[in-house]
């Protein structure tokens, strides 16, 4: 079920808008509602700073990590189906 949004533009903001959707060969309904959507999405996403503080608490532990190159010596012989040396 739809449902009806009305927003209230002065001339000018719709002018633009109406210009802005027509470049793109879009409604401009179908402009408003990918901008919404990408506006909700990226408001889900946590902040930049909040991004940054989680990579470095990981790399702040000590894993254990195999060599870079025999990781990608494995993962190349997965695809090609061999089996193990």
């Amino acid at each position: 079920m739809t449902k009806r949004l009305q927003v209230l533009l002065d001339d000018a903001e719709l002018r633009d808008l109406q210009q802005f959707a027509r470049e793109r060969r879009m409604t401009v309904a179908e402009v408003v509602r990918q901008t919404l959507r990408a506006a909700r999405a990226e408001a889900a996403m946590p902040d930049l700073a909040a991004r940054l503080a989680a990579v470095n608490r990981a790399y702040a532990h000590q894993f254990p990590v195999g060599d870079i190159d025999v990781m990608l010596e494995e993962i190349e012989r997965g695809y090609l189906g061999a089996g193990p040396r």
